[in-house]
């Protein structure tokens, strides 16, 4: 514990550190819980009132109760620091409290305003604050306790997110109201409604713009307040929003505010109802030329949760737990309509690789008077969002795809009276082998990524080099560009090649190729490059 002392006007004393064990620390919380409890005399209720109304009136020092009994500063300087300055710190373990000082009244009273709408929690704790009835901390040892809560500080946060000697309530230069956040790990569709229902639990959120930049889905929201973003970004950075996958990280825009011109599912302004739904160019908002992201026509229900129960403490000092936000996985037909195939080259086992890197294909059906047209039935509606976000709009045999949810609940198998032409056009894949999501917790749902020109060799035999590889996917008509082993893993590699386009070529051509007598070339998309 820090070296300090408090002042108490009851005894007209100032308590050096060591007598906060003994009996002082006693006196101190006596003092603080009479503002609650009141005594049981015949006037209690008018103490009472006097009691609750010096509790009201604002302070610089603030009380916290029911802390972990093993709380470190760090933690509760945590709790503070997006509110301003933390110049003073007390904390009494044993009995679960803490007295800290702000630098101003102001941030005390942002901090309590704040806190008394959503509750502090620390390590799934719920914490109470309050002003507290001292109007000052004081240490024995000035320049030591200020070295050691600079330290504290310095710990609670990422390095360089605080400044200390900012003006107003002490947030950080360069931070705004804005978010920027990645979704990583994207298993299931995450869309423009699930982000603005997870992070309205931490203020009210006026903005958000939906992009895919670098093959990774992304967003740009936007706080009514920068504490709201701070006290946001704090609490769900490095969680997942789903069991497993879809992982938020999330920083500070360097934008102030966001540009938004259009209500649609890739864009939001909820303060501007009358805005027209035509399709945003996200550079009118931060400028660049950014890839609209894949239509969601599955929209996921989103179960209101009860808020974060984490420690709010950012960067190394807590890694939070990667648990689910309580969003539930959306609900529909898992059938995807795949039209403007090239009906020369398209066949069900190519779509059924392709369509399986997002998920375990279950029939494929090329239609038999309409050979451009197929239908792809995957596991559920969550893989066939899946699907339809990553595939959509990318060229296969040498056209642009179209994918899109159909109409029809299941595929059908061919009846018992139907001709030799039309038989092999449908396909039953149940049963297969090649299903990549069939084992729970495979790894292979961490490493779920939009078709990339760089490719991810795993299963690969130590006979086989470079060499024979590169010529391998020459041989398939494909142009590599760069090829590197693992440096830890030579079972593994990435591989780039030309375009995108012959990436997917590549993949329908010699995922499961055999290399061996008994391992077979396991081939998906990355997000890396060489």
């Amino acid at each position: 514990m820090l070296g300090c002392s408090v002042w108490c006007p009851s005894r007209n004393v100032w308590a050096p550190e060591g007598l906060l064990e003994s009996g002082f620390t006693s006196s101190l919380c006596c003092a603080e819980n009479m503002s609650r409890s009141g005594p049981s005399t015949a006037d209690g209720p008018d103490r009472l009132s006097i009691a609750e109304r010096a509790q009201s009136v604002p302070s610089p020092v603030l009380h916290l109760r029911q802390l972990p009994v093993d709380v470190s500063e760090q933690e509760v300087i945590a709790l503070a620091l997006p509110f301003g300055q933390v110049i003073k710190l007390i904390t009494l373990k044993a009995k679960k409290q803490a007295f800290l000082e702000m630098a101003s009244e102001e941030a005390a009273v942002t901090m309590v305003n704040y806190y008394t709408s959503a509750p502090p929690t620390i390590r799934n704790q719920p914490i109470f604050i309050q002003y507290s009835t001292h109007r000052q901390l004081k240490t024995d040892n000035l320049t030591n306790h200020r070295a050691a809560l600079q330290a504290s500080s310095a710990a609670a946060v990422h390095s360089g997110n605080m400044a200390s000697g900012v003006e107003g309530r002490g947030l950080a230069q360069g931070q705004s109201s804005v978010l920027r956040i990645i979704v990583e790990n994207l298993f299931y569709p995450v869309t423009l409604e699930v982000l603005q229902q997870i992070f309205s639990k931490f203020g009210s959120v006026l903005k958000i713009i939906t992009f895919t930049r670098n093959n990774q889905f992304q967003a740009l929201l936007q706080f009514s307040d920068i504490v709201h973003a701070h006290h946001a970004r704090a609490s769900l950075d490095g969680q997942n929003i789903y069991n497993g996958c879809c992982t938020l990280r999330i920083d500070f825009s360097k934008l102030s505010t966001l540009n938004v011109k259009y209500n649609n599912d890739k864009s939001r302004d909820f303060t501007r109802a009358d805005l027209p739904s035509g399709e945003m160019d996200p550079a009118a908002a931060f400028g660049g030329a950014l890839p609209p992201y894949g239509a969601a026509a599955f929209q996921p229900t989103f179960h209101q949760h009860t808020g974060v129960s984490m420690a709010l403490v950012p960067g190394p000092l807590v890694s939070p737990p990667r648990v689910s936000l309580q969003v539930a996985p959306p609900a529909g037909h898992s059938v995807l309509l795949v039209s403007n195939l090239n009906p020369e080259s398209a066949s069900p086992h190519c779509l059924f690789i392709l369509f399986g890197v997002y998920g375990d294909v279950q029939r494929v059906k090329i239609l038999f008077n309409k050979k451009e047209n197929a239908l792809v039935q995957m596991s559920d509606a969550t893989q066939a969002q899946l699907a339809m976000s990553h595939l959509n709009g990318h060229r296969l045999h040498g056209n642009v795809i179209r994918v899109m949810p159909s109409k029809h609940p299941v595929v059908q198998l061919p009846r018992g009276g139907a001709g030799p032409d039309e038989q092999p056009l449908t396909w039953d894949y149940s049963g297969s082998a090649l299903h990549r999501f069939k084992k729970p917790g495979s790894k292979n749902f961490n490493n779920i990524f939009p078709p990339s020109a760089t490719l991810h060799l795993s299963n690969i035999p130590s006979s086989v080099s470079e060499e024979l590889l590169k010529d391998l996917f020459s041989s398939a008509g494909v142009t590599v560009k760069a090829f590197k082993f693992f440096q830890k893993d030579r079972k593994m590699a990435l591989m780039q090649l030309a375009s995108v386009e012959e990436a997917i070529e590549a993949l329908i051509a010699l995922h499961d190729h055999q290399l061996d007598h008994n391992q077979h070339l396991r081939v998906s998309f990355s997000k890396s490059t060489i």
